[in-house]
């Protein structure tokens, strides 16, 4: 099959995200063409006028709607779409030169309805930035499983760098009208249907994320608070896993309150675990600022999405 790349972008209220996005496409080594559909979603902070810039450069297509969220704006992207292939980007996300050179030649060694990819920092990022993809992507605090690691077992892709068939998403209908897990609940329809999905290593993103740390830990409750509802979902896919940033913030909190008995044992275990975070950041980002918030980034991540999931778990029904 004859692969035609659609790329599909949401953006809302982003549109210094989207110039920075469209220019690294400019940059594509692939020599074959491949269409942009920019899907504004209700904003009102248009990125009409940055679309237009790249008008010469790219084959792009602007559409605004009123605002329904990123997963029902990925759908109406895929509907306009006229490749056979939809590619989706977050507006946060800068891509590589050789991206779809890389999706292209995995595809056609083994070709899937739907893949994903890895994120990580670009040079430019600022130090939160840097350090929250480290706390996102790391061993030591996800499993690797969202960084350049293959995860065991089936890959479920993220919306932020996500590629599906237009098969898979006739037969699918897309993203469900969930605002989070969105992608997760379609990774698991996607298995329903028997279609399949890879890893593909080298086809990873620049992804910002969030700027802050109030945004980044809002993010991460937001993610946490989702698990519950998808576990309730596909009862198979729950597992003891998605407690632990939960048991390790009530576990944190009871070391510091062993501490006050002059109980050092825990504390120490935690502050073993932050040093290994600090040095293997340090070995992957050469700076020791991004060191000491990976730490701290680390410690909103597990806080966030333990308190989220929490909840989640309680108001599940």
């Amino acid at each position: 099959m004859e692969l035609q790349f659609s790329i599909i972008v949401p953006v809302y209220n982003r549109p210094q995200e989207i110039e920075e996005l469209f220019y690294s496409l400019t940059k594509q080594t692939y020599n074959k063409s491949f269409e942009v559909l920019v899907i504004e979603d209700g904003s009102s902070l248009k990125a009409d006028e940055v679309v237009k810039k790249f008008c010469e450069k790219l084959d792009v297509t602007y559409f605004y709607k009123t605002n329904s969220g990123a997963g029902d704006s990925r759908n109406f992207g895929m509907r306009k779409a006229l490749g056979n292939y939809f590619i989706i980007f977050d507006s946060d996300c800068i891509i590589p030169p050789n991206y779809l050179v890389e999706v292209e030649k995995a595809l056609r060694k083994n070709y899937t309805d739907a893949y994903g990819g890895a994120d990580a920092a670009h040079q430019s990022f600022s130090t939160i930035q840097k350090a929250i993809n480290y706390s996102m992507t790391s061993f030591f605090t996800t499993g690797g499983i969202r960084g350049n690691k293959k995860s065991v077992g089936k890959f479920q892709p993220r919306s932020f760098n996500l590629g599906i068939s237009k098969k898979a998403f006739e037969i699918t209908k897309g993203f469900s009208k969930m605002k989070i897990g969105e992608d997760i609940d379609l990774t698991f329809r996607l298995w329903a249907c028997n279609f399949e999905t890879q890893f593909i290593e080298n086809a990873f993103v620049y992804h910002k994320r969030r700027a802050t740390f109030l945004q980044f830990f809002k993010q991460t409750f937001a993610f946490g608070k989702g698990r519950p509802f998808l576990n309730k979902k596909y009862p198979e896919t729950a597992k003891i896993t998605y407690w632990f940033p939960t048991l390790f913030i009530m576990l944190l909190g009871l070391s510091i309150v062993f501490l006050f008995l002059k109980i050092w044992i825990f504390v120490v275990f935690f502050g073993i675990y932050f040093v290994i975070l600090f040095f293997d950041s340090f070995i992957k980002n050469k700076k020791i600022s991004v060191a000491f918030t990976s730490v701290l980034t680390t410690l909103i991540q597990f806080l966030g999405y333990g308190l989220g999931f929490l909840k989640g778990q309680l108001f599940k029904n």
